[in-house]
């Protein structure tokens, strides 16, 4: 689904898209209804603008996460502002790209967010690190918050493997550089983030990221 609310800019991206083999099911030019229209469509990736008419992109993110959790969002917007950058990830976004990213770079992108991978536009990876780094600095939390695999705190235990591959997610690397490291396919990364997403009752990588963070992971 794609949402933004230039017309020529809409239908662009969106044609783009299907001669690349994605199947659009919506487009919409505005904040609310985009909401309305995801709830029905229900896309795997919404590629979404950061500002709208009615309402800012960070709300919509927040109010698409509400009716699809699932839903993979990609931000695509021509502000590279390091508070926009957070404030949407913050929300739930899965990636961020500015407007000026190469056509190719930009469909290579919505596939890598189809398959769960985070992505950002170069040097934005790092600020969004870098911020949670800092918060969880400032909770106290890191390193002292029990056993990564929850064996201290009661929580739900994580394999070894699921572990691993936990400590390379907070070190920021793709499912395809996690694969590669491991020596393992990229179907058995996503099972293994999709397990350990489910017992940490997480809903997506930038979740798993900051709670990775936040326990020392990155080290």
């Amino acid at each position: 689904m794609v949402v933004d609310d230039h017309p020529m800019w809409r239908e662009g991206v969106a044609r783009d898209l299907t001669e690349a083999g994605f199947l659009v099911v919506a487009t919409s030019g505005e904040g609310r209804q985009a909401i309305r229209v995801a709830a029905a469509a229900r896309p795997d990736v919404v590629v979404l603008d950061l500002q709208l008419p009615d309402v800012s992109g960070v709300e919509v993110v927040r109010g698409l996460r509400a009716v699809l959790p699932e839903v993979r969002v990609l931000m695509l917007s021509a502000s590279g502002e390091q508070q926009s950058v957070l404030d949407a990830v913050k929300a739930g976004a899965t990636g961020y790209l500015v407007k000026s990213t190469a056509p190719g770079e930009f469909l290579d992108a919505v596939r890598r967010t189809a398959a769960g991978d985070p992505v950002f536009t170069p040097g934005l990876a790092g600020l969004v690190l870098g911020e949670y780094r800092r918060l969880a600095a400032g909770s106290g939390t890191a390193g002292g918050a029990g056993a990564a695999d929850g064996s201290e705190t009661g929580a739900p235990r994580l394999t070894e493997r699921e572990t691993e591959v936990l400590r390379l997610v907070a070190k920021g690397l793709s499912y395809k550089q996690i694969a590669q490291r491991l020596g393992l396919s990229h179907r058995t990364v996503q099972n293994h983030v999709q397990n350990t997403l489910g017992k940490l009752q997480l809903h997506n990588r930038v979740e798993l990221t900051r709670y990775a963070i936040e326990r020392g992971l990155d080290d």
